[in-house]
């Protein structure tokens, strides 16, 4: 351990446990045999980090948050599996992340993200950079949500669903097919009301690029099209930009199918 760490008398924090500089552990938290924490993190009291799994730099996990127990799985077996969080991460209180089902596989959570309080990320869930999971939400196992998603409170993910880039899903939501990227989604199941056009100006996203979305939109939502012909379409019709490139990825990876439009909720 480094000596410039500060490691409350009263957590326990293993021998073989990698800890970096200038972490803070605090008072009856509990560190894994093959835990490793990034230079600056801190741990707040009766946190519990086991399992294989690495956390990056400056994250903060508050007091109850639970990180790399097995995973809620039947056929879990025991077998070395991952958890790996990213640089600058907050875990708040109560949430559980789970390590992966699978010999050498993971759950990982990007750089920059926010995990409020009772949130559950289940195994072989990935979570991109700069997303944010609000209170109470349950991602399910093999989710996958793309950077600078915003997930409302209490929503519930099905196994298997992906959330586009940007995306925004409403509170209590039920999603059981992929969101695309730049929507807003809301409602049980959750139908799409838009585009997340706030979202996507903070973002960065050039002006250019902004009409391209929507114009891209507009074709996949508004024309009457099946999914297939609307790719098509865009292909041929929508200026190409990187965040329309991904977009169309996005689509023909759907397997689960999309989200659709909910008219009655349309501006």
């Amino acid at each position: 351990m480094e000596a410039e760490s500060k490691i409350h008398p009263l957590a326990i924090v293993h021998e073989n446990a990698k800890i970096g500089k200038n972490v803070e552990i605090g008072p009856f938290a509990v560190i894994g045999e093959n835990v490793e924490i990034g230079d600056g993190t801190r741990i707040e009291p009766h946190a519990v980090i086991t399992g294989w799994t690495k956390i990056g730099k400056d994250c903060v996990i508050l007091p109850g948050a639970s990180i790399g127990a097995g995973p809620q799985d039947l056929k879990f077996v025991g077998e070395k599996s991952y958890v790996y969080i990213g640089d600058r991460t907050k875990v708040r209180e109560y949430a559980t992340i789970h390590r992966a089902c699978g010999a050498e596989e993971e759950t990982r959570i990007g750089n920059d993200c926010l995990l409020m309080a009772y949130t559950h990320v289940a195994h072989n869930a990935i979570i991109g950079n700069n997303v944010i999971i609000e209170n109470n939400v349950s991602v399910a196992e093999h989710v996958i949500v793309e950077d600078r998603a915003v997930l409302g409170g209490f929503a519930g993910v099905h196994q298997f669903v992906k959330i586009g880039r940007n995306a925004m899903v409403g509170g209590f939501s039920k999603l059981v097919q992929d969101v695309v990227p730049y929507t807003i989604v809301d409602g049980r199941p959750a139908n799409v009301c838009g585009l997340n056009s706030v979202g996507i100006a903070r973002a960065g996203i050039s002006v250019s690029s902004r009409k391209a979305i929507k114009q891209a939109y507009r074709i996949l939502y508004r024309s009457g099209l099946k999914l297939a012909q609307a790719i098509s379409v865009i292909e041929q019709e929508v200026d190409s930009c990187a965040e329309v490139e991904h977009f169309l990825r996005f689509l023909r990876n759907a397997d689960r199918g999309i989200c659709r439009e909910n008219h009655e909720g349309n501006n």
